[in-house]
């Protein structure tokens, strides 16, 4: 096949929810764009997440409570994070870096700054999916987070925390949870409903809706292995296994992989691999659940989800590409089924990748030592709920306007 050679405005290497967020925003704006990646739209990471639509996510993972949770993390047999001993030695300083960030100082600047995010992010994306005709695919139905043990002074904690930035959620008892999710069996003492939050039925083919409406809006995908990135003259060349193309802004959204193509650009991006699992199981048509559930001392997501309930695991910190460990998966998966029925696997367990910096923020915003490149990436636990905003964000940067929430807190001149 003959190699193929493009030009465009801005190419937008990455189709998960964030690159597709930004290829869709800059396109709204007029200029041409491009959108690559090996894989078609929302088939990495964007796909095995727990399609939540968060209001409430603006507390990071690093948080004070955490030194509390060490102790019980160091056996590693815990369902809530697991560690590979030989990545924590080769990335001491990330580690050392993550806990830093950990103390009560720096709970809520970066509350405040990931508030602004999702907030903006929550309302495109109820914007987006009307565009792209698949409104049926949201529930406004919040989500649950559960205790097990009589919590309730941890639920009320949660809950004035978040009524500091004005986040609503309500305290329920066992008798109120039941009545919320008759289908549940009465496992939960306390659960604490983030009536704001929104979900999906699948957060993979939202992506794949907004490539869809930004293909339909003008822009071009482009399926094809990315080789290398680099400075042309006053633009940049994106060279693919079957060409290359040349745009005068690129921006980097490929997630975990994005420190591999800046490496060789002088950028090293101090970037960590939070795996995650999940499986999906034939629900039963009389047992269903109406909204996601969050295990909290379980340690896991129940969520309903187009292709069945999807039971999805604590963290695995280790290598990218290293081979899967499902002892996590294994170990929830007896848990849910104590709490609502449902059948055999419907597929293969999944495994992905989420892209953290040592503060648990994204980096959104132009790269310090070149000119037209955009960083967009290390959305952590959270990119599908933040993809859109932080599309939204880095169209108005390269429009050389302000975006619509204040995105100083992500500036990737902080790492790199």
């Amino acid at each position: 096949m003959e190699s193929e050679q493009q030009t465009a405005d801005v190419v937008v290497l990455g189709a998960g929810i964030v690159g597709v967020s930004c290829a869709y925003a800059i396109r709204e704006r007029g200029l041409s764009v491009a959108l690559v990646d090996r894989k078609a739209p929302g088939e990495e990471t964007s796909y095995g997440n727990a399609g939540i639509l968060s209001s409430a996510s603006i507390l990071p993972f690093n948080k004070p409570s955490l030194f509390k949770a060490l102790p019980s993390y160091l056996g590693n047999q815990s369902a809530a994070l697991r560690w590979s001993p030989s990545w924590t030695l080769r990335n001491i300083d990330w580690v050392l870096r993550f806990l830093a960030n950990a103390v009560q100082s720096r709970v809520k600047p970066r509350a405040i700054a990931l508030h602004g995010l999702i907030r903006a992010s929550l309302n495109l994306h109820r914007d987006w999916i009307v565009r792209a005709g698949e409104p049926q695919r949201v529930r406004e139905t919040g989500w649950l987070k559960a205790w097990r043990s009589d919590a309730v002074g941890a639920a009320k904690a949660e809950q004035a925390f978040l009524a500091e930035y004005g986040i609503k959620s309500e305290l329920l008892d066992r008798q109120a949870i039941s009545a919320l999710e008759p289908n549940m069996l009465p496992v939960y003492k306390v659960g604490l409903l983030h009536s704001q939050t929104a979900s999906v039925d699948s957060p993979g083919n939202v992506t794949k809706a907004y490539a869809r409406m930004f293909e339909g809006a003008g822009g071009t995908v482009r399926q094809s292995e990315i080789r290398a990135l680099l400075s042309d003259g006053d633009g940049w060349r994106v060279v693919l296994g079957d060409g290359e193309i040349r745009a005068r802004h690129v921006v980097v959204a490929l997630g975990p992989w994005s420190p591999d193509i800046l490496r060789p650009l002088g950028y090293h991006v101090p970037m960590a691999f939070e795996r995650g699992y999940h499986q999906e199981f034939t629900p039963n048509p009389n047992r269903k659940l109406l909204r996601p559930i969050n295990d909290a001392e379980g340690s896991f997501v129940l969520a309903p989800m187009e292709n069945g309930v999807r039971v999805t695991s604590g963290v695995e910190l280790t290598d990218r590409d290293a081979p899967s460990n499902f002892a996590q998966l294994e170990q929830v998966v007896p848990l849910a089924r104590g709490v609502v029925e449902f059948g055999e696997a419907v597929a293969q367990p999944w495994r992905g990748s989420r892209p953290s910096l040592p503060d648990a923020l994204p980096m959104i915003g132009p790269a310090p030592l070149h000119s037209g490149l955009w960083l967009a990436f290390g959305n952590q636990h959270i990119g599908f709920t933040t993809g859109p905003a932080t599309g939204a964000a880095i169209a108005a940067m390269i429009a050389g306007e302000a975006p619509s929430f204040d995105a100083s807190a992500f500036a990737p001149s902080r790492y790199l």
